[in-house]
C-alpha cells in the first residue's frame, strides 16, 4: 500500500506516547510505502525542527531517506487542485504521480479532493488510516 503523509500527520505519529505511534512502527516494519517529493521532505524537516530537537528531526529524515519502503516521486505536472492553501498541492501532486492508495491528512483543505472524480485521490484522516492499517 502506497501513501503520501501530510506533515501534520507525520508530527503526530512520532511520539511514543501518541495513539498513532503504531503508524510509525508500521512504517519501520515496511507495512506500507511512503511516497514523497523533495518539497515534501523539505517541509517535513522544517516542521519537525519546530516541534522536536534537531537530533530527532535528523533521525526521522534519515530514516525516511534510508528506508526501502520510501519512494521519491517527481511530479511532472502541477494540478493546482487546492486553492485554499496552495502549498498543500505538493501532497496532491505527489499522490497522483505516485498512484498512491491514500493521502493521509487531518487538514480540511484537502476535502476538495474528495469531490473530484478525476484525478482520483483517496483522502483519509489519520484515524481512518490507522483503522485501515490495523485490519
Amino acid at each position: 500500500m502506497k501513501i503520501v503523509l501530510d506533515t501534520n500527520c507525520l508530527v503526530r505519529i512520532l511520539p511514543k506516547k501518541s495513539p498513532y505511534y503504531c503508524l510509525w512502527e508500521a512504517f519501520l516494519c515496511n507495512e506500507y510505502d511512503l511516497c514523497y517529493t523533495t518539497d515534501i521532505l523539505q517541509e517535513y524537516e522544517e516542521i519537525l525542527l519546530r516541534f522536536y530537537s534537531p537530533k530527532i528531526a535528523e533521525f526521522t529524515i534519515g530514516t525516511i531517506l534510508k528506508s526501502l519502503n520510501t519512494f521519491q516521486i517527481t511530479p511532472y505536472y502541477k494540478w493546482n487542485l487546492i486553492s485554499a492553501d496552495y502549498d498543500d498541492n505538493k501532497f496532491a501532486d505527489c499522490a497522483i504521480s505516485a498512484g498512491a492508495d491514500y493521502l493521509v491528512t487531518n487538514d480540511r483543505h484537502f476535502d476538495i479532493l474528495k469531490s473530484l472524480s478525476f484525478p482520483s485521490i483517496k483522502v483519509v484522516d489519520i484515524e481512518t488510516f490507522k483503522r485501515i492499517l490495523i485490519k
